[in-house]
């Protein structure tokens, strides 16, 4: 077995980190078996290179290895690239074409951004892990592959399982091992020994000097946070290298290339609108609503007793926590309020004065018919939404904040 440094190496990995280091060992451990591996870790902190490097240390090593980008692929087609498709299975397929799947039977495949295929696509995948099977698009007839996958994602995958965008169980069958690779911030010690490398690099490929920075340019680089990790840093180093006259870099000149350096307060990231929050919006509104309808029958009642006891300080004491309630405590304890007579009814007026019974009753009343109105409201969007997406349910369920599946079932609910 390879040791690690005599790995990094062969493959061009550049780093001393603990992390890094234990992230090589996991490959070279599971390498010689065929058991599925996830690599995790932010965009741009060299996933590709576990996967090349557990290809290349297996029995297959012989074999084919296909690596391929899942957020690059159209949803509509990725199950043809995968799987393949039979002549005629839709618009323009004029010929039987062979997938990633079967060309690369007994090597890898390297699913990068796995966490971007489709739902549909994840079924077939799980099959494809389960028992080594999989279908043609336009073919019933079934086939075998002997195929190691690798996939990473830079996904919290626990968030996306809990949004149902990624299927629990295909997760589990993916990531029996599960390699890390640090974040460049998390690599303090790594940092300027990347930056030398590239600047080495592309001197020797643009045919000029060097650059070298000053120590105070240091300080700005090992302090800086490296959203974008490895791939910015040597996009960072290219530009100095070919735009920079003076081969000694300031600390002035490389805050120049680095967007938001020097500042120390937290970024402001605008949230874009996630699929549940349409929902909890509505949730809140819905009980807003509920809260002021059940104040409404609370002064409805304080109401009642009022004009039928006349007596506004009996029914001021009597109901001294519900007036708090509704008014606030402060209010309901106001010394100096001053409490008008009620004028009391005629026998004209009694007469229409609804009994016990009747108050409860036009109560429930109103309750329902409050009730039937918030059901309106919501049948009502419902309707508004399919009607402006021409019946499309996945496209209405977006807009509403509701998933596809519970759209269905208020559609058969209100028999739409």
């Amino acid at each position: 077995m390879e040791s690690v440094q005599a790995i990094k190496q062969r493959f061009g990995i550049i780093g001393n980190d603990p992390g890094l280091n234990r992230a090589i060992e996991k490959a070279i451990q599971v390498a010689a078996t065929d058991i599925s591996v996830l690599v995790t870790g932010e965009s741009g902190v060299g996933k590709e290179s576990i996967p090349k490097i557990i290809h290349q240390l297996s029995h297959r090593k012989h074999g084919k290895y296909i690596a391929v980008n899942c957020g690059a692929i159209p949803e509509g087609t990725i199950d043809s690239e995968l799987f393949g498709h039979e002549k005629g299975a839709f618009t323009g397929a004029t010929q039987t074409r062979s997938g990633y799947f079967e060309v690369a039977d007994g090597g890898t495949i390297f699913l990068d951004e796995v966490g971007e295929l489709p739902l549909t696509t994840q079924v077939r995948l799980l099959r494809v892990l389960e028992n080594g099977e999989f279908i043609k698009v336009g073919s019933s007839k079934v086939q075998k592959t002997d195929v190691r996958i690798v996939a990473a994602t830079n996904q919290n995958m626990f968030e996306a399982i809990n949004k149902e965008r990624f299927r629990e169980d295909l997760y589990y069958r993916l990531s029996t091992v599960d390699v890390h690779l640090p974040a460049l911030r998390e690599r303090l010690d790594d940092i300027h020994l990347l930056f030398r490398k590239f600047a080495s690099d592309f001197a020797l490929k643009y045919k000029m000097p060097t650059i070298r920075l000053a120590d105070d340019a240091l300080n700005v680089l090992l302090n800086y946070r490296w959203s974008g990790n490895i791939r910015q840093l040597r996009n960072v180093a290219e530009q100095i290298s070919v735009l920079e006259k003076n081969r000694t870099i300031t600390a002035a000149t490389l805050s120049a290339y680095l967007p938001d350096v020097g500042s120390n307060l937290p970024a402001v990231i605008e949230k874009t609108k996630k699929d549940g929050d349409f929902s909890n919006e509505r949730e809140i509104l819905y009980k807003v609503l509920f809260d002021m309808k059940n104040d409404l029958n609370d002064l409805k009642k304080l109401t009642m007793e009022l004009m039928q006891s006349g007596n506004a300080q009996d029914v001021q004491q009597k109901n001294q926590g519900l007036i708090e309630k509704i008014y606030g405590e402060a209010d309901s304890k106001e010394p100096e309020m001053e409490v008008l007579p009620v004028p009391q009814p005629t026998e004209t007026e009694r007469s229409v004065i609804p009994t016990t019974k009747d108050r409860y009753d036009y109560a429930e009343e109103v309750e329902e018919e409050e009730t039937l109105s918030l059901h309106d409201k919501e049948l009502e969007l419902i309707k508004k939404s399919l009607e402006r997406h021409k019946g499309k349910r996945k496209l209405a369920a977006a807009e509403l904040g509701i998933s596809e599946r519970t759209l269905y079932r208020k559609i058969k609910q209100y028999d739409l």
